[in-house]
Formats: C-alpha cells, structure tokens, sequence
C-alpha cells in the first residue's frame, strides 16, 4: 500500500484515538464510576477500547485482551462487568490500541488490505474493517464528549489529526 495512504489513514485513525483518549482524561471520577448513569461512562470507554483491539486483529479466534481484559463484552448477553475499570487501566488499553494501530496500518500491503476481513459479521475487506472501526471509535469518542457536556458542561475540543507519527 503507497505510504501516503497508510499515513493519511494513521492521521485519522489516531485523531479518533486522541479524541477519545481525550474525553477519558477530561472525565471527572465522579461521573467515570457513576453506576446509576446509562450508559456508564466508563464501560463506553471500555467498550470502545475492547471493540477498537479485537477489530484490529486477524480473527475472532486469533484475538486476545490484554490482561485484566477478558472476551466477556464478546458474550451476546451483553455482560457488563461488576466493577467499573480504572482510567489507568483503560488508558492502559488505549496505549494498546494506539500501537497495534499504529503497526496494522504501517504493515498494510495491498493484497492484504483486499482480503476478507475476518470478523464474518461485518462482511466487508480488511481495508474497509480498519475505516469501519475508525468510525467506531469516533462515534463513542463523539458520545463521551457529549455525556461530558451534558453533565459537565464542557468537553475537549476537536482533533484534526494525530500528532503522532506513524
């Protein structure tokens, strides 16, 4: 794949990374573990994070969170788990995303990036998945930052593209 794609890819697909990295760290503690709230601050931000790994591996059978994650937000039931992570944890699980990110778009050749993409709900090629999942995560992003204006009145601003090299 011509290197100027994979880095405009990069540039967005980390802007929406950054804007949700962004609305975690502007999450006051006392909305991020609000258990009456739904949806839950921190289980969207999960949620997005978990969504955000499995999309960008090979396979639902080959994917695997990093620990203290586990395949549970895969369950149909919709498991919520009982305790709220921490922003640590999660921003934790965001460095992960960021560069599993980071190295599936680098590493993106053409012939793999026409290939069936290995989630068969989707139904779309691999290159699409990695857009799919972009908007993904900027949806949530978009949904934090409006739970943050709504309760706190505020939130972080727009992020035109990552700052971050690819």
């Amino acid at each position: 794949m011509d290197s100027i794609w994979r880095a405009i890819i990069w540039q967005q697909f980390g802007a929406a990374v950054d804007m949700l990295e962004n609305a975690i760290i502007a999450c006051p503690d006392e909305l991020w573990s609000d258990r009456s709230r739904r949806p839950e601050f921190w289980y969207v931000a999960y949620h997005t994070l978990f969504w955000l790994d499995a999309y960008l591996s090979d396979s639902v059978e080959v994917f695997t969170p990093p620990p203290p994650f586990t395949l549970d937000e895969m369950d149909p039931a919709g498991v919520i788990p009982e305790q709220p992570f921490t922003k640590v944890e999660l921003r934790k699980y965001l460095e992960h995303g960021r560069e599993k990110c980071r190295t599936v778009i680098q590493d993106l050749t053409d012939e793999k990036a026409g290939q069936r993409c290995g989630f068969e709900w989707v139904e779309v090629s691999y290159s699409e998945l990695l857009l799919y999942n972009m908007r993904h995560v900027q949806h949530h992003a978009a949904q934090l930052n409006l739970i943050l204006r709504q309760t706190i009145d505020t939130a972080p601003g727009w992020v035109r593209k990552t700052q971050s090299e690819l």
